[in-house]
């Protein structure tokens, strides 16, 4: 894990809620391409239910962070692309087991007109730093 430095409220810009504004630190960069809700075989989790797709998506991350040597610790920024953001509060809850209170990553969600096939709701992507 590195040692990263989590900023949620720098001066003059209003508090964060459940991301950091500004994460910093070195090491090893690693890039999580978006990940969708999709098992080992290939198959959709969840159709139309955010909650299952928010828990698989996390899984995946979780398994590429894992191939990099990388873990949710080393997380730096989430990307989040939902088809309805009525969707974030699934993520959220998918969100809560890898990432500790204290340890929230910089992020981003974005509402999408569509993703690449109509029954996904999410693709979510990471950015992490790993130790050197």
């Amino acid at each position: 894990m590195s040692e990263l430095t989590r900023i949620t409220a720098p001066e003059g810009v209003a508090p964060a809620a459940q991301y950091s504004h500004v994460v910093l630190g070195t090491g090893r960069f690693v890039a999580v391409s978006g990940q969708l809700a999709l098992d080992a075989d290939g198959r959709v989790v969840g159709e139309g239910d955010a909650a299952a797709q928010a828990r698989q998506v996390f899984e995946n991350l979780r398994r590429c962070l894992t191939s990099a040597g990388a873990t949710f610790d080393d997380v730096v920024k989430l990307t989040y692309f939902v088809t309805d953001m009525a969707h974030m509060g699934a993520i959220r809850a998918a969100r809560a087991a890898p990432l500790s209170d204290d340890r929230q990553p910089a992020a981003s969600a974005v509402q999408v007109g569509g993703l690449v096939r109509p029954e996904f709701l999410m693709e979510i992507e990471a950015f992490a730093v790993v130790a050197p």
